[in-house]
Parts: C-alpha cells; sequence; structure tokens
C-alpha cells in the first residue's frame, strides 16, 4: 500500500480527526531520541498524525522545552534534505518537556497533565510510549492510571506501548505482567518487538497464506530443516555491562527470532486482518509456542567471542555469558514434528545479517536419476530482513552447454530492484514508524500478548537458568568468523542440514552458481 492509499484510510477513521496527546516517559533517553522522535516525526511528515497533536517528553533531568528540543533536533534531521530540515522546527512546535523527581512522581504528571489539558477544549486521545527499562514499568504505570485514566471515559482511548526485556525469565516475566495487569487491561498495552515491525517479517503473513504453492510446500513431508540467523559484526562495545546480564539468548533468540519463527510455522489462523484478526494471529503463535518443548545444553552450542570480558563495564571477569549460541528446536504438532529447528545468533561475527532459511528435503531418486554419486543441490527458501531486503528460492537447473548435470541459481525478489522507491520513507518505513501508526489505529497483531511471553519463556527458561548455574562454559570464537567451528558442525550433524559448497550468491540482480566455483561459506 502506498503511502497515499494508507493515508487515505487513516484520514477515514475516527480517532484521526480527534485530539491527540503523546506522552515519551524517558524521553532524555537513547531509545526515545534514537527511536521515539524520529518515528513521530516520519509520522508528522507522512501527515499520519491528526492536525491537534502534541508531544510531551517526561525525564527527570531538569531542562527547558527549547533545549529538550535542541537535544532531540539532531537525531530529526540526520540525512535530511532542506525541505525535511525546515519541517523539523515545525515538528518540534508540538513537542514539550516536563520533568519529575522519579517515574512514579504523582504530582508532576499531574502538572504535566494540566499542560497537555491546556492544549484542547475537549477530550482528547492519549497515547504513552514507556522508553524505560522494566524496573520502573511499575512507578509510571501507576502513576499514569491514577492521573490519566478515567473508566468512565468513552469517547477517548488510552494505549500504553511498552518496550522489552518483558522480564528474564518465566517467573520476572509473570511477575511484570501482573504489574501491568494491576492497572491496565490487554487492550491498552502495546508490547512493542521491533522485528514485528520489519517489512519482511510483516510480508510472512502474505507470502504463508495468499500463495497456494507454499502451504502445499511447508510441511514435515517437504521440509528437511529451518534456520533463523542473526549475525552482527561488532561486540558489546561499552555495553558489555548491560548485555552480560542477559546474553544473546535473552537478547535475541527468545524474543525476536522466535517471534519471526511463530509466524513463520503457525497454523493459518482465522483471519490476518480486518476485525479481530489480531487476536486470531496471535492465538495461532501461541499454539505454536505451546508445542515446542524446552531445549535442554545438548541442544544447543554456546560461545563467546574473544576479548568480551575486556570490555571494562563488565565486573564479573570470569563470566559465563553467551555472545553467540545456535539452539535446536522441535515443533511437536502434525505439521513439523521431527524437523528440526536452528536458532542462530551471534555478536563479532563476520557480517551484519538476519534471515531465514527453509532447507527442502532431497530431490527423490535423484542420484540415479542423474547418474551422479551425490543428489542435486538441496532446494532452499531464503528471506533476508536485512540487510537489502530480498526473497529467493536456491533452485537446480541444467548447467550451460552440452552437460546436463544441475547447478543451482536463484528464483530471486529483490526488494531494492523490484519495487519502486522501495528504499524511501515512504515505500519502506523503519520499523518503529509502522508499529507506532499500527497502535493509532488499534491493530495489536504485531504486539505480543502477555500469553505468548509465557509461553515463550517456558521455552527458554530451564536453559538459561542451566547456563547461568555454570553447567556449561561457552566456547571462546575469534571476533569476525562465523562463530564457533562447533556450532557449523552441530546443524550439520543433528538438523541434517546440507550445504552446497559449490553455491555463491553474489548478491540482488548477479546471483550465479558455479560447479567448481571458489567456496565462499560465509554466504551460504
Amino acid at each position: 500500500m502506498s503511502t497515499s492509499s494508507l493515508g487515505d484510510d487513516v484520514m477515514r477513521e475516527d480517532w484521526f480527526g480527534e485530539s491527540l496527546a503523546i506522552v515519551v516517559i524517558g524521553a532524555s533517553g537513547d531509545l526515545a531520541k534514537k527511536k521515539t522522535y524520529p518515528s513521530l516525526f516520519n509520522l508528522f511528515l507522512d501527515d499520519l498524525l491528526p492536525q491537534n497533536t502534541v508531544i510531551y517528553g517526561y525525564a527527570r533531568s531538569a531542562i527547558s522545552h527549547e533545549d529538550f528540543r535542541k537535544k532531540i533536533h539532531p537525531y530529526l534531521i540526520k540525512g535530511a534534505d532542506e525541505v525535511t530540515m525546515s519541517l523539523a522546527d515545525v515538528f518540534l512546535e508540538k513537542c514539550f518537556y516536563e520533568n519529575g523527581t522519579g517515574y512514579g512522581d504523582f504530582e508532576a504528571y499531574d502538572v504535566m497533565k494540566s499542560s497537555i489539558d491546556s492544549h484542547f477544549t475537549g477530550p482528547y486521545n492519549k497515547l504513552f510510549y514507556f522508553a524505560i527499562p522494566p524496573n520502573v514499568f511499575a512507578a509510571s504505570t501507576s502513576a499514569v492510571h491514577k492521573v490519566y485514566y478515567d473508566p468512565a471515559d468513552e469517547t477517548s482511548f488510552l494505549r500504553i506501548i511498552v518496550e522489552k526485556p518483558f522480564g528474564r525469565d518465566l517467573e520476572s516475566c509473570k511477575t511484570l505482567g501482573k504489574t501491568l495487569a494491576q492497572y491496565f487491561s490487554e487492550k491498552h498495552l502495546f508490547r512493542i518487538d521491533h522485528y514485528l515491525g520489519k517489512e519482511m517479517v510483516q510480508n510472512l503473513l502474505v507470502m504463508r497464506f495468499g500463495n497456494i504453492w507454499f502451504e502445499d510446500l511447508f510441511n514435515r513431508d517437504r521440509v528437511a530443516n529451518i534456520i533463523l540467523t542473526f549475525k552482527e559484526p561488532f561486540g558489546t562495545d561499552g555495553r558489555g555491562g548491560y548485555f552480560d546480564k542477559f546474553g544473546i539468548i535473552r537478547d535475541i533468540i527468545q524474543n525476536h527470532l522466535v517471534q519471526v519463527l511463530c509466524l513463520l510455522v503457525m497454523e493459518p489462523p482465522t483471519k490476518v486482518e480486518g476485525e479481530g484478526a489480531g487476536d486470531h494471529i496471535r492465538d495461532a503463535k501461541v499454539a505454536a509456542l505451546k508445542s515446542i518443548l524446552p531445549p535442554t545444553l545438548d541442544d544447543c552450542v554456546l560461545g563467546q567471542y574473544d576479548g568480551y570480558l575486556d570490555d571494562p563495564t563488565i565486573s564479573n571477569k570470569e563470566s559465563n555469558t553467551p555472545t553467540f549460541a545456535a539452539v535446536m528446536l522441535k515443533i511437536n504438532n502434525p505439521r513439523w514434528a521431527g524437523v528440526p529447528i536452528i536458532l542462530k545468533a551471534g555478536k563479532a561475527l563476520n557480517e551484519r545479517k538476519a534471515e531465514m532459511r527453509i532447507q527442502f528435503k532431497d530431490a527423490p531418486a535423484g542420484t540415479f536419476l542423474f547418474d551422479t554419486d551425490t543428489p542435486p543441490p538441496r532446494n532452499e527458501l531464503v528471506i533476508r530482513l536485512q540487510p537489502k531486503e530480498a526473497i529467493y528460492m536456491k533452485t537446480n537447473v541444467k548447467a550451460p552447454g552440452f552437460a546436463t548435470h544441475p547447478i543451482q541459481t536463484e528464483l530471486e525478489v529483490n526488494y531494492d530492484s523490484r519495487f519502486k522507491n522501495f528504499s524511501s520513507r515512504e515505500a519502506n518505513p523503519d520499523a518503529y514508524t509502522r508499529l507506532i501508526l499500527d497502535v493509532l489505529r488499534n491493530k495489536q497483531a504485531a504486539f505480543v500478548r502477555d500469553d505468548e511471553l509465557i509461553a515463550s519463556w517456558k521455552i527458554f527458561t530451564p536453559l538459561l537458568h542451566k547456563i547461568e548455574e555454570g553447567d556449561s562454559k561457552p566456547i571462546i570464537y575469534q571476533p569476525g568468523g562465523r562463530g564457533p567451528k562447533e556450532a557449523d558442525e552441530f546443524i550439520k550433524e543433528k538438523c541434517d542440514f546440507k550445504r552446497n559448497e559449490d553455491y555463491v550468491y553474489h548478491g540482488p540482480t548477479k546471483g550465479i552458481a558455479k560447479r567448481n566455483s571458489h567456496k565462499d561459506l560465509s554466504k551460504l
């Protein structure tokens, strides 16, 4: 959908003609400055905010409206053209700031409410963005409920965006959930995981349920294994003290990759768009999660890059926190029984990449038909989330010339080349922009429900506790590579993954496979 057609739909929705107050709690933090305010600015640029909108920031720092605007201004105009830079000043006129002694300072919230009220002559909708750590959720939620919530108000909405982490294990997740539920119901809460706002993740629903061939291939009879990968080429970079409390499983696998996995493997929901779609989709995700048994230490390979403990912010110099993990899961339902699924994530690796890779089974009788020692290379459907969004199917074709043996190439859709202006803000909004608009439109499908969190933590909490008890030491790996070599061996031996070492992917519109070409395993 183009921005103009989306704008037409939005303009017909009731909330767009009403007044709106957005309150960013934790407005002085990095998340608010780097993500929240730029995303709100994007919505402003695309005329996707009501005309009568004000945006208030709240934090503990005592600064003026003008000083606050100066602080966020550079993040709005980064890489912007002259027109956008001039509009930044117009946007900032809508931005204000209040401070308090803490995040549960009722008096400060009341002062801010009076200031917000002065901008409107009647009822207004309220959107709160919690850009704060979980340890102050309780205080903030209590203050918002006491000062802003009116259960008798049926003319306006109050919604809260909550940032991860949503706990660090099953018990802390339940505690956090009870804290939020004490004040607000699920209809008010939008737990944001920005991976659910990425273009290729949102594309999964259309790909899976809008193509008959996909449904016919996507089951245990056709699929050999599934691998979801997240790779970063840098380490903790001075954030080791924070990261060491969580590790790669909590930071990436238990939330981002599990959310993507749910959409990839779940059964068809009753609806994917329209009334009730949000709950239908999340019901299907929960059903998939409940079919997964908790992995053990034997089901994973853990690594830590050499030099991780040199980070001066890490106090425990004997920490066994993994910076790399490859975890095997199995879904115990009729569609997926017996199919190994790998969730793999790591820091200080050889590239930046996030992708889904579905490897299909060997072509039947391939060795006999082609009179070879090995069957033709396996087909693979690869969905690349970042960088350079793309979908390609590794497919066998006849080698050019007199020979008849199969070689592998791609059937490919590269979004940059296929869709006009795909790299523009309008055609491919960033995840936070997309998700904030979904909250305003009351579309909950791309947000995490409380029972999803419980089901996900039930899967990973036993493994995380075993790691923390010291039952497994991570394998040390060198930065800039693929991670521990044991991970590749594990995936090959336990998950029946077959790598075509003669295949080289050369990127968008240049894909080609050459028989006996140089090996470039980092691209596979």
